[in-house]
């Protein structure tokens, strides 16, 4: 039975770094990139540890077994991981639903993957859904960004109820800015 949680040990987040290494764009084929999707970041255990300190990361898992994570990165982590700069930077410059957003309560998603073995049973839009218990209390908005060539994970997000609010490019690739308003 899958169990929706949050991260509390070091072994947690080891098997969260385990799973994102097995979704990166350099160990999986295009074709099942274009298909299955796929991870754009790789943490460190030191940033992500340090994120999961301030808000657990959310975790569905089968028994002991990380089968999928959702990562809480406020905006404070914003410098830490150089290709989400200007990510940050562009959600400093946009207004959402009347708010601008430098100026309200938001985290950003820093990242969700499901494994393979477990895709089409339900686990994205869990974690989402576990993820808004833990976190709409404390923000007003999720937001997050997606390779506009993801398109698999861009369709699931809409599903859970995000929208596109932006889209710019970076030289490696061309991204959307979602935003997903629970309150």
């Amino acid at each position: 039975m899958i169990q929706f949680t949050t991260s509390n040990s070091q072994k947690e987040i080891q098997q969260i770094l385990d799973l994102q290494a097995i979704n990166l764009p350099k160990n999986i084929s295009e074709t099942e990139a274009k298909e299955q999707g796929f991870v754009t970041v790789h943490h460190d255990f030191e940033i992500l540890s340090a994120m999961n300190d301030k808000f657990p990361h959310v975790i569905a898992k089968d028994n002991n077994k990380i089968i999928g994570y959702t990562l809480v990165m406020l905006p404070e982590f914003g410098n830490k991981i150089p290709v989400l700069v200007p990510l940050f930077d562009k959600i400093n410059q946009l207004s959402y639903n009347g708010d601008e957003l430098n100026k309200t309560s938001y985290f950003v998603m820093g990242q969700v993957c499901v494994d393979k073995q477990y895709r089409g049973k339900g686990v994205f839009a869990g974690l989402y859904q576990q993820m808004k218990t833990e976190m709409s209390p404390h923000f007003k908005y999720i937001i997050t960004e997606i390779a506009t060539r993801n398109t698999r994970s861009m369709r699931a997000h809409e599903k859970v109820g995000f929208e596109t609010i932006h889209t710019f490019s970076t030289p490696e690739e061309e991204w959307a800015i979602v935003a997903w308003n629970w309150q």
